[in-house]
């Protein structure tokens, strides 16, 4: 099973802002999406990354279009999602699933783009989603004109699949394709529902934690950053015992990608093109 990340954007910070004890230096983060190539179910995309449809989409909202005026995300051309399929010969259409680890709009703008995909993704979330008042998911970064009219009857909940046990440190979770390759596990802190993929059968265990820090310093040297970036944080006091955990993984062995850092790794597609990204 092939797995491959791409740069959908870069988005500017202070280092101070999301790194616990750093300088006012301005730091350039990815925004990355992922592509499994499985051997049964084909082309799966893990999120979309930044994509016009949330930057200058006429559907946007006055609230999006003020954030994406404060983010200011630079939009990468080359590594967009749709220009990355065509890389590996691939149309939307090919694509079949969607997993969706959360629903901040970095990672759910295109999903306009694939109108034969399901989504799989917490259906528990999606509830709450449902439930909240339009100004109350504003405040849980959620931004409903990003998801596609029929998002509902287009979802695979996490619920419905097969719970598997314990691997070492990380808890159990939900086995994405039923056959234990891909393992959504629960990461609570920064976005209601929130989950990352475990790829256990790797030969070295691979954790795409997703955003449970912006920055892998943050993690390995116990320097999650305090206020004001908990303030955006969906449950704060998780996010801690969560980075914990991912310490012992790596520790033990394993390997943990996040959305965000800037350092390329060996899944990245620019570090086979150094020209891309």
């Amino acid at each position: 099973m092939k797995i491959v990340f791409a740069n959908s954007a870069w988005v500017s910070a202070a280092e101070r802002l999301i790194l616990r004890g750093g300088g006012w230096q301005s730091v350039k983060l990815r925004v990355r999406f992922g592509l499994i190539f499985h051997p049964t179910a084909g082309p799966v995309l893990i999120d979309t990354g930044y994509t016009p449809e949330a930057l200058t989409g006429e559907r946007r909202g006055r609230m999006l279009r003020l954030y994406g005026a404060l983010l200011k995300p630079e939009l990468n051309a080359a590594e967009q999602v749709l220009p990355v399929l065509k890389q590996f010969g691939l149309s939307p259409d090919d694509v079949r699933t969607v997993i969706v680890t959360h629903f901040h709009a970095d990672h759910i703008s295109g999903l306009s783009l694939f109108p034969k995909a399901r989504f799989i993704a917490s259906d528990a979330a999606w509830a709450r989603v449902k439930a909240r008042m339009p100004r109350q998911n504003l405040r849980h970064g959620v931004f409903a004109e990003l998801f596609p009219d029929n998002f509902e009857a287009r979802l695979d909940g996490l619920s419905a699949r097969r719970p598997v046990e314990a691997h070492g440190s990380i808890p159990g979770g939900a086995d994405i394709f039923g056959d234990g390759s891909v393992i959504a596990v629960d990461l609570p802190g920064h976005a209601d529902g929130q989950f990352g993929l475990l790829f256990a059968g790797l030969d070295r265990p691979l954790l795409y934690a997703v955003d449970v820090q912006w920055l892998l310093t943050a993690l390995t040297e116990n320097r999650t950053p305090g206020f004001p970036a908990t303030l955006i944080a969906e449950d704060a006091g998780t996010i801690e015992p969560i980075s914990a955990m991912l310490r012992r993984f790596m520790t033990a062995g394993g390997e943990v990608m996040l959305c965000h850092d800037p350092i390329l790794t060996s899944y990245d597609l620019a570090s086979s093109n150094p020209e891309a990204g």
